[in-house]
């Protein structure tokens, strides 16, 4: 049985190569580490919570939105990862799409306004090729973020030394891609299979899930992802307290990090009233205020990614020669 609906027809199609097509951002902006000389204060109790929770074993996760790797943060992310301060990661499909188009091209980030006057925006054929990944992925039982890693590594991509998602393979870390279909260019390709992304993200979503079982006394960081970051973590969160609860146990005390360019208050305490707009900002209500609620900690740093990241690390760098 089909649809009663009229469904689009992809092989009308027209998808051009990545070589006719230009981005706005290529390898050069990946940044070189350095020190800051200021940290937010912030930064360095979460910098002693990394510490604590790698000496016990407990959940370092972070959570961020493509624009994190569109600002060259790669190789301060690949140092925390290194040390042992990241043991997780969790992405939206744009990170994909950023990171995937990075290591293959050298380039990535298209002019939205240009190529949407044609209807051209999104549709690249090398692009594509990540579909092609994903379904292969599940036939062999892998997640969206281990698969697309894997291809990286394995068939190595001329840039492959920048890529988050193949450095998080070759360290073993997990990195998984948490999808809304329709959300990511990827999804207008003919090669597009939602039953395959579908599958894969869910994977994916299992595999965070279960990182998250050891998050007491551990740290949640998350650097501008507004609506994918708290709810997938409030989803999985609850699953991990619901079967912590059957066995007695609580998953309470641990600390949260949002970075995001929101005002929020000194105090991020208490969330917002509904009648404010700022009620609204998930990460605030959700990651701040209402999972810490029963003995976790919570801080909020308002700056661009180029600002807080170095912070952090730099924070991390301090910390551990002290």
């Amino acid at each position: 049985m089909s649809s009663r609906y009229r469904l689009f027809d992809r092989s009308q199609l027209s998808v051009l190569p990545l070589a006719d097509r230009r981005s706005l951002i290529d390898v050069s902006i990946v940044e070189e580490k350095s020190l800051r000389d200021e940290v937010h204060p912030s930064f360095v109790s979460v910098a002693h919570g990394l510490a604590e929770a790698r000496r016990d074993g407990n959940a370092r996760v972070l959570m961020i939105g493509a624009h994190v790797l569109r600002s060259g943060m790669q190789e301060y992310i690949f140092d925390l990862m290194e040390e042992g301060l990241i043991s997780y990661i969790a992405v939206n499909g744009a990170c994909a799409v950023h990171d995937f188009e990075l290591a293959l091209h050298g380039s990535t980030t298209e002019c939205v306004a240009t190529y949407i006057s044609n209807g051209q925006f999104g549709l690249w054929q090398e692009t594509g090729l990540l579909n092609d990944i994903v379904i292969n992925g599940v036939k062999s039982g892998l997640g969206f973020g281990e698969a697309v890693g894997e291809y990286i590594v394995n068939e190595k991509l001329p840039h492959a030394d920048i890529s988050l998602f193949a450095k998080a393979y070759k360290l073993g870390i997990p990195i998984t891609v948490h999808v809304g279909i329709g959300y990511d260019i990827v999804h207008e390709h003919p090669n597009c299979d939602g039953k395959a992304v579908g599958e894969a993200s869910y994977i994916d979503f299992l595999i965070f899930a279960a990182a998250l079982e050891s998050l007491e006394g551990g740290v949640v960081m998350n650097f501008g992802s507004a609506v994918m970051a708290p709810e997938i973590y409030l989803k999985a969160l609850s699953m991990v307290r619901n079967a912590a609860a059957g066995d007695g146990r609580t998953v309470s005390d641990f600390i949260t990090l949002v970075c995001d360019l929101h005002d929020l208050p000194e105090q991020v305490s208490a969330e917002a009233p509904k009648t404010s707009a700022q009620y609204y900002f998930r990460p605030w209500k959700t990651m701040l205020v209402r999972t810490v609620a029963d003995g976790g900690r919570s801080y909020y740093v308002r700056g661009f990614h180029t600002d807080t990241i170095p912070q952090l690390w730099t924070a991390v760098r301090r910390n551990s020669s002290s």
